[in-house]
């Protein structure tokens, strides 16, 4: 089979640090590409040299004649003063309403990537950051093409979008290279995978399951052939020390390699175990909410609502943004009070609270000291780890951990948060967003850790790998005032979300037919339809600022002054956000 594009011993530097080095590789037909490494290890570099937006410091990159290809990385720029549609449409000569009506790959991805709610006809130049690259990212969906290159196109998208995506993809017959963190992702569309590490590219058959046995694997091979390399040169040694004597015979060796590979695992945690273990810490009572009602200006979040979570529990939260699952882990914390009911907390009781804004630490503190101001050492479950030890547990290395945190990047902050937490060993963990900003190999070293983490779990997170992995119940917010519980997971969570767009989608039509509904006219039910599309325009304008602020709070992160203006701005836009969700949940209620 023909590649698509071809690599020839690319090398690639930037200053004196080379990312891509002596780089041979090729995309053939059909494949689809997955690209992992650590941040900052040189993805974004080999899809730009692979691409063409970069060329390469030494090698060649040759493409197939007449490649049809499309690239949307995080530098991917728009054209000043052009509309959604002068940008995804117009290149496909399909400006008229009927002639990209007409085509169903164009309806669903203007509808999967929410370009109607944008407006076709609204300039890109007032959009933010996130809502430019959904833009981008539809202009290159709608063509026919040969070869897809992507760098995290999900970072903008939550549950819902992501799956859409997915499917999107496995429906095309083009070549994809995508630079994803998003595990579940990798599964669900790569059928090859490339690992940047070292300037070098390593080529896996499958996607993420596949790449984690094959590079055990590897790694097996690796420690075996070390050992074999340093048991001859120990039995030289003693073959020059003692003279020439007769060899005994050598030793046999009978490896199979999947069982060895997991024969000195821990099986899946017990969660009888585990539990039982949290019933001796914490006791009978943790968290208990009693018909509790909770608001946000003058949108109720919750409506009489008795929870009880006990020793033990691992429970995943999720539902679309806005939803209210902040402001739920917030009551959780005893960070606010519920507007009516009551929270009780148990008197063993030891929260830890990660939420997603990075809290200022003394800048010229180094990485160990901030871990070692909580503790010296502390026992997570089955594992005794010091406090440097858990630091290279969060991808802080011996040299990294004698790094003044005002060095460090906003990932790392992250991580040195987490790190902090987890010192001060407590017994009730709520996460939330405890993903963002870290790659896949600290995801894996966070999801071990909390495997066999013996206390309460309450996690918020768009990872749906994460949340499959460490989470054993998910209970879901659909804005209806309720916590409901999902046995089916994260597959019957979208079942359900695609179940109640459907049912919206048919309340236009029910309308008609009834003729006024809720004692709106029908002129005050078309105005009132007209708003709530409006304000859902806005919700995810304001997801996208508030996306974009976390992105500039990380890039700021060596500037106390700059953060402290960017938290500002955060809950400013929070106060919006919860008005416009008072304003939507109000109609929403009036045309039910």
């Amino acid at each position: 089979m023909v590649n698509l594009v071809n690599l020839e011993s690319v090398s690639k530097s930037y200053g004196v640090r080379p990312l891509l080095d002596g780089v041979s590789l090729g995309v053939a037909q059909g494949q689809r590409i997955g690209v992992v490494g650590l941040n900052g290890g040189g993805k974004t570099t080999l899809l730009e040299v692979l691409s063409g937006l970069a060329d390469p410091d030494g090698g060649r990159v040759s493409h197939g004649r007449d490649l049809r290809m499309s690239v949307v990385t995080q530098r991917t720029e728009l054209p000043a003063g052009a509309t959604v549609r002068n940008a995804v449409l117009d290149p496909l000569g399909l400006s008229a309403e009927h002639e990209w009506a007409a085509d169903p790959r164009v309806r669903s991805v203007l509808s999967g990537l929410g370009m109607s709610r944008l407006g076709l006809d609204t300039p890109v130049d007032g959009f933010s950051g996130g809502e430019r690259r959904r833009v981008a990212l539809a202009a290159a969906l709608v063509r026919d093409l040969d070869l897809l290159v992507l760098d995290e196109p999900t970072n903008h998208l939550d549950v819902e979008g992501v799956g859409w995506l997915a499917q999107h993809l496995l429906d095309r017959k083009c070549a994809l290279v995508i630079v994803t963190h998003d595990r579940w992702f990798l599964d669900a569309v790569c059928n090859r995978t490339w690992e940047v590490v070292q300037g070098r590219v390593e080529q896996y058959e499958g996607g993420y399951a596949d790449w984690v046995y094959a590079r055990a694997e590897r790694a097996r091979i690796a420690q075996q052939t070390e050992e074999k390399r340093q048991n001859l040169a120990r039995k030289e040694l003693a073959w020059l020390q003692r003279g020439a004597k007769a060899r005994t015979s050598k030793p046999r060796y009978r490896v199979e390699a999947a069982e060895a590979l997991i024969a000195d695992v821990p099986p899946p945690r017990d969660t009888v175990e585990l539990v039982s273990f949290a019933k001796r810490r914490l006791g009978k009572t943790v968290l208990e909410l009693e018909d509790v009602d909770l608001r946000v200006a003058d949108r109720s979040l919750l409506d009489g609502l008795t929870w009880r979570i006990g020793p033990g529990d691992r429970i995943g939260l999720v539902g679309v943004n806005g939803s209210g699952k902040t402001t739920l882990l917030n009551l959780l914390a005893g960070e606010r009070e519920p507007d009516a009911g009551k929270r009780t907390e148990g008197k063993t009781v030891r929260i830890a609270h990660l939420t997603q804004e990075l809290h200022d630490l003394p800048g010229h503190w180094r990485v160990l000291e901030a871990i070692e101001d909580v503790a010296k050492q502390v026992t997570l479950g089955k594992y005794e780890l010091t406090a440097s030890q858990l630091g290279e547990k969060f991808g802080f290395g011996k040299g990294r951990q004698w790094t003044p945190v005002q060095d460090l990047s906003g990932g790392e902050r992250r991580r040195l948060q987490l790190a902090r937490l987890l010192m001060d060993e407590p017994n009730v963990l709520i996460l939330d967003e405890p993903t963002n900003d870290l790659d896949i190999d600290t995801l894996q070293q966070l999801e071990d850790l909390l495997d066999g983490w013996a206390g309460t779990l309450v996690v918020v997170s768009h990872d749906r790998y994460l949340v499959e992995r460490i989470c054993d119940s998910v209970h879901a917010l659909f804005g209806d005032g309720k916590l409901t519980h999902l046995p089916g997971g994260i597959d019957e969570y979208l079942a359900r979300r695609h179940s109640l767009l459907e049912a919206a989608q048919n309340v236009g039509k029910q309308a008609d037919d009834a003729g006024t509904r809720a004692g709106l006219s029908g002129a005050q039910e078309h105005a009132a339809r007209k708003e709530l599309a409006r304000c859902e325009r806005q919700l995810d304008k304001l997801a996208t600022k508030e996306q974009q602020l976390h992105e500039k709070l990380a890039e700021a992160a060596t500037s106390p002054e700059r953060l402290q203006e960017l938290n500002g701005q955060l809950r400013d836009l929070g106060a919006e956000k919860e008005q416009v969700e008072s304003r939507w949940l109000e109609l929403a209620d009036q045309l039910d």
